[in-house]
C-alpha cells in the first residue's frame, strides 16, 4: 500500500494545480472586463440605452460588444455570468492552506521564534483573521468613508500594512505573506460572491419583473470591481513569496509586503490608463522599478532562520524524527550531501546565493524539522541533490526512507497531542 506521504504530495499538486487553473481563469476575465470596459467607445451613434461599444477581433472572427450602464430595454433569457471562476479559485486556495498550513502547522505555520503558540491557537488565528479581515473591509466601504474611493483607497491599504505587520509578528515569515495574500484574496473573492453577483442578480430580478432597476447597485459592484483589479498583481506575488525565501525570510518582509502593493498599483494604473486614453505613462513603471529596488535592497538584510536551533524547543512531530532509529545516520547523509547549499554560509561557498528556500540542513534540530521535504526531495525521489552534486547513493536513500517510516510508526503509535 503507497504510503500517506507520497499520496499527501500528489493530493497538494493536484490541488495546486486546479488552483492555478482557476485562477488563471478568473483573472483573465477580470482583465478582460477592465480593459473591455475602459476602452468603450462613445464617439459613434449607439443602441438605445447603450452606454459604449466596442468591436474587436480575435481567432479568426469579429465581435461587436455594447454595454449597458443598467439594462437594455429588452433583457435576453440566457445570461452569462463569471462568477465560478472566482469561487474556485478561492476554494482550492484555501483547500491548499489547509493541506499545508494547517496539516503541517508545526512545521510551516507557527515558529516559535517569532511567537510560541499552540498550533490550535494558530489555525484559529489565521481563520478568525480572514473572517474578520473581510466584515471590518465590508463595513467600511458600507460606511461615510467608503463614499470617497480615494479615502477608502489610502484607508484600505494603511489596513493591509497593518495586517502585514501583524501576521509576521504571529506566523512563520513564509506563512506571514502567504496569509496576507488570503486576507487580500477572501476580500476579492467575497467582493463576488457577496456583492458584485448579488447586486446583478437584483437588477436582473427587477427588468424581469417589470421594475426600474436602481442604478445604485451597478455603482457598488463597479468600486468593489476595481479593487479586486488593483489587488490581483500583489495576491499573486504573495502567492508565489513562498518560494523565495528573500521576500519571506527578512526582517522586513511585513514592509517587502506592503511595497508590493505600491507596485500593484502603478502596474494596473499604466494598462488601465492606456486602455482608457491610449496614453502610456512611463512614470508608473519608473515608480515601480524604484519600489522594486527597494525590495531588493530590504531583502539583504540579514535572513531571519525560521528553524529552531535545538532540539528541546522542536516541536512534538520534529522531535519524534530526532529521536527515531537511524537519525544519526541520516544526519551525517544529510550533513555530507545536503548542507553545503541548505546552510547560513550557503553564500561563500560560491555555489547558491542563499540556502534554497530557505531551508537549512546544518544542524541536527534542522534535519528533523526537515523530515518530511528530505523523505521527498531525497529518499522517495532522485530530485535531491541536484544535478552534477548529486553523490547520494541508494543504499544512503534508503536509510532515509527506513528513518521516516520508523518515526512515522512511532508517531502513529503515540498519542496525538494538541
Amino acid at each position: 500500500m503507497m504510503d500517506w506521504t507520497i499520496l499527501e504530495e500528489w493530493l497538494q499538486f493536484a490541488v495546486r494545480w486546479f488552483h492555478v487553473i482557476a485562477g488563471i481563469a478568473w483573472i483573465g476575465s477580470s482583465f478582460y472586463f477592465i480593459a473591455l470596459d475602459l476602452g468603450l467607445r462613445r464617439d459613434t451613434p449607439l443602441a438605445t440605452g447603450a452606454d459604449g461599444e466596442e468591436w474587436q477581433v480575435h481567432g479568426g472572427g469579429f465581435y461587436h460588444i455594447q454595454k449597458y450602464m443598467v439594462a437594455p430595454e429588452a433583457l435576453p433569457q440566457h445570461l452569462t455570468w463569471f462568477k465560478w471562476e472566482a469561487y474556485t479559485t478561492w476554494l482550492t486556495g484555501f483547500l491548499m492552506m489547509v493541506l499545508v498550513y494547517y496539516m503541517g502547522a508545526g512545521i510551516y505555520l507557527v515558529d516559535p521564534q517569532v511567537l510560541n503558540i499552540p498550533v490550535w491557537v494558530a489555525i484559529c488565528i489565521s481563520l478568525g483573521s480572514l473572517i474578520l479581515g473581510w466584515i471590518l473591509y465590508d463595513l467600511i466601504c458600507k460606511s461615510r468613508f467608503g463614499d470617497d474611493n480615494t479615502r477608502l483607497m489610502i484607508g484600505l491599504y494603511v489596513i493591509l500594512v497593518a495586517m502585514a505587520w501583524g501576521y509576521t509578528h504571529v506566523f512563520s515569515g513564509r506563512a506571514a505573506l502567504l496569509h496576507l495574500g488570503a486576507f487580500t484574496a477572501t476580500i476579492m473573492s467575497a467582493n463576488v460572491f457577496m456583492i458584485i453577483i448579488p447586486n446583478q442578480k437584483i437588477v436582473v430580478a427587477d427588468l424581469r419583473a417589470g421594475r426600474t432597476p436602481d442604478a445604485k447597485y451597478g455603482k457598488i459592484a463597479k468600486q468593489r470591481s476595481t479593487h479586486n483589479n488593483y489587488l490581483t498583481l500583489p495576491v499573486l506575488f504573495l502567492m508565489l513569496s513562498n518560494h523565495y525565501p528573500l521576500a519571506f525570510a527578512t526582517q522586513w518582509n511585513w514592509l517587502i509586503a506592503s511595497l508590493v502593493f505600491l507596485m500593484g498599483v502603478t502596474i494596473r494604473h499604466f494598462f488601465n490608463t492606456y486602455h482608457q486614453t491610449k496614453r502610456k505613462l512611463w512614470w508608473t513603471w519608473v515608480a515601480t522599478a524604484v519600489i522594486f529596488a527597494i525590495i531588493v535592497w530590504l531583502s539583504a538584510a540579514p535572513l531571519r532562520s525560521e528553524e529552531v536551533q535545538n532540539e528541546a524547543a522542536l516541536p512534538p512531530a520534529a522531535q519524534r524524527f530526532a529521536q527515531a532509529p537511524g537519525f544519526q545516520d541520516v544526519t551525517d547523509i544529510v550533513s555530507g550531501n545536503c548542507s553545503m547549499c541548505h546552510s547560513t554560509q550557503a553564500a561563500e561557498n560560491g555555489i547558491v546565493a542563499r540556502a534554497p528556500k530557505n531551508v537549512l540542513l546544518e544542524t541536527p534540530a534542522e534535519i528533523a524539522q526537515e523530515a518530511h521535504r528530505i523523505y521527498i526531495q531525497a529518499g522517495v525521489t532522485h530530485a535531491m541533490p541536484p544535478g552534477s552534486y548529486n553523490y547520494m547513493d541508494p543504499a544512503d536513500r534508503a536509510k532515509i526512507v527506513a528513518w521516516y517510516k520508523a518515526a512515522k510508526a512511532g508517531e502513529t503509535a503515540q498519542p496525538q497531542g494538541g
